[in-house]
């Protein structure tokens, strides 16, 4: 082999190496979770309601029990399905 050959594998050999010790894992790894954190953060109206006398925002009881019931009466008797597709019927043909 020649000397510049040798020099050349040489240094590639050397950058080989030291690419075994840079981290594999990228920068997302500190900011991992952040998602989550925030949009929890978001989701609470007031995170310090001992310290309020105010009332709380939302529905009356009233209406708050008269949509509670018209949810759970949807589960007991859901509505009919209606089939919208009517292939081959003669109501569906123009005159």
């Amino acid at each position: 082999m020649s000397a510049p050959s040798s020099l050349a594998l040489c240094i590639a050999a050397v950058g080989l190496v030291l690419s075994g010790c840079a981290s594999t894992t990228p920068d997302y790894d500190t900011r991992f979770g952040e998602a989550v954190r925030h949009n929890r953060q978001a989701q609470v109206i007031n995170p310090t309601p001992v310290h309020d006398n105010a009332a709380a925002a939302g529905l009356d009881a009233q209406t708050a029990r008269s949509a509670l019931q018209r949810y759970r009466d949807s589960f007991r008797a859901p509505p009919p399905v209606i089939n919208v597709i009517n292939l081959g019927s003669s109501a569906s043909q123009a005159p």
